[in-house]
């Protein structure tokens, strides 16, 4: 890659990476605003968490269609259905699996960082927790969705799944006690 192509690129993800993070703040600060009244107060520690983990079961949904993904398509190829311990491995398979272990890596992060807010929030802001997993349902699709298209169609993406589960360890933090 030429020193050009590098900053044409760059300028890509940059780009992506805008627009992830102001979608990400325009939906927050909604679910924070206006949008916390679609979602009834909750006082009750455990149940904030229920409602966390309720909500987190679409995050781990990702996880499960990217497992999924892989599966298939090793079963449908006499190249990949020998599994990751094979001497080769499609294109196709190859690229599923990086956004797996991009999904993996992503949900790890996210789970705890949703409980983690969950337990701090204020009993009416759980619309926050909602706006974060739509975030991250959305990154997952667009990052995959970009994939073949290089870093700068990944960009949208990952920002968009990172940059909401930052703010979620971020507002964690802020409003601990």
């Amino acid at each position: 890659m030429t020193p050009r192509d590098l900053a044409r690129t760059q300028r890509g993800v940059v780009a992506g990476a805008l627009g992830a993070a102001v979608l990400a703040a325009a939906l927050l600060w909604f679910a924070w605003g206006p949008g916390a009244r679609r979602v009834p107060r909750i006082d009750d520690g455990a149940e904030r968490l229920g409602f966390a983990l309720r909500l987190d079961l679409a995050v781990l949904l990702c996880l499960a269609v990217a497992i999924g993904r892989v599966a298939t398509q090793r079963f449908r190829s006499a190249e990949d259905i020998g599994g990751s311990a094979s001497l080769s491995e499609s294109s196709a398979v190859r690229q599923s699996r990086a956004i797996l272990q991009n999904t993996l890596e992503q949900v790890v992060l996210a789970i705890p960082a949703h409980l983690a807010l969950a337990s701090v929030l204020p009993p009416d802001r759980m619309a926050v927790l909602g706006a974060l997993v739509l975030l991250f349902v959305a990154g997952r699709i667009a990052f995959a969705a970009g994939y073949p298209h290089g870093a700068p169609g990944r960009a949208f993406g990952f920002v968009l799944t990172f940059g909401s589960t930052g703010a979620a360890i971020a507002g964690a933090a802020l409003l601990a006690p």
